[in-house]
């Protein structure tokens, strides 16, 4: 196997730059900001696409992409199955790292958060807002467990459809909705010569943000 074409695999980063007297004091108005930007931008296809990564029990970091689905003032929420790998590592460790990589504008975001459900009210109307067939999908897909084959999921969502068939589907107890609350944001603005911008919000024990800068 060759992989020296990799050595010589290279980008100049030089869209935009990102300079301390020129971000907001607070780290989510930054990160609306470039978030319409990304969402405006023709050439990035979903920029609420964000990995979250959790801690399992063998210690070892795992990734997967969700969908931000919301954001505040008091963080970023998504949705999953409680009882996914996901799930049950937020139960256990309630501390994630959500990432958004927009390739198009060289632009990165990193979020380290406390992680907490939301209210059921807030997940079952959010639930009820979905089209039916991923209300149907949550409710079928016993997410993260072994299954025996494709076929028994299309077997069961029939089986639903049937069953539901001019009926409000009920949100399932184990599916639902959780808030990150970020103490800690990093703003990742590609530049030349590997010298990129890297802009730190950390949260300080009275609840101010502290803004620094950090080498790339």
């Amino acid at each position: 196997m060759n992989n020296e074409n990799l050595h010589d695999k290279r980008q100049v980063y030089d869209k935009s730059q990102l300079i301390e007297s020129e971000v907001r004091e607070n780290p989510i108005e930054q990160f609306r900001n470039w978030f319409l930007e990304a969402e405006e931008n023709p050439h990035v296809s979903e920029a609420n696409a964000m990995a979250i990564s959790t801690v399992e029990d063998d210690g070892c970091p795992r990734v997967r992409m969700v969908l931000l689905k919301s954001y505040n003032w008091e963080g970023f929420v998504f949705y999953t199955n409680y009882d996914s790998r996901k799930g049950k590592s937020l139960e256990k460790n309630h501390k994630a790292c959500l990432h958004f990589f927009w390739p198009s504008l060289e632009r990165q975001i990193i979020i380290k958060a406390n992680v907490e459900r939301i209210a059921e009210n807030l997940s079952d109307g959010y639930f009820h807002s979905r089209p039916k067939g991923s209300q149907l999908g949550a409710v079928v897909s016993p997410q993260s467990q072994e299954i025996p084959n494709r076929e028994f999921l299309e077997s069961k969502l029939k089986s639903l459809e049937t069953e539901f068939e001019n009926k409000e589907i009920p949100r399932p107890e184990n599916w639902g909705g959780y808030i990150a609350k970020p103490y800690e944001i990093e703003f990742w603005q590609g530049r030349p010569n590997r010298l990129h911008d890297r802009i730190l919000y950390s949260l300080t024990k009275d609840f101010e943000w502290k803004i620094s800068r950090l080498a790339p």
